[in-house]
């Protein structure tokens, strides 16, 4: 997340979750656009980051599935919005809808689906010999 510069909003609401990531040279496409493997890493990294959020102290979520709809594009210096809205809440999964909206021109860039597994946190000790 740090590589890409997404940065979280604070909210009180659990269940959705936004972060903000400047579009730059380094993220776009052989047509000088956004790629969409960066808009996908931010909104993997929402719905990550909000799964985590939601989890019990023993509890860890990973990405299992992702699925993208690419519907326009942003340009160099655009700042694009990940919204990111949990849609199911289970014990063993969770899936999140994440748009993602251009500031500039308030366009739907991409709508993803991302649905993480949720684990028991695995504590390994190490035997004394």
């Amino acid at each position: 997340m740090e590589t890409l510069g997404i940065s979280f909003i604070e909210s009180d609401d659990d269940m959705s979750i936004e972060a903000i990531m400047s579009v730059t040279q380094s993220m776009t496409q052989t047509m000088g656009i956004l790629h969409g493997g960066a808009t996908i890493s931010l909104a993997e990294s929402v719905a990550g980051v909000g799964s985590n959020a939601l989890c019990a102290a023993d509890e860890r979520c990973f990405g299992m599935q992702i699925s993208a709809s690419h519907i326009s594009s942003a340009e160099v210096g655009d700042t694009i919005r990940a919204i990111g809205k949990i849609q199911h809440k289970g014990r063993s999964t969770h899936v999140w809808n994440v748009d993602v909206v251009s500031e500039s021109t308030g366009k739907l860039i991409s709508t993803i689906r991302v649905t993480n597994a949720v684990v028991k946190q695995v504590v390994y000790f190490k035997k004394n010999s």
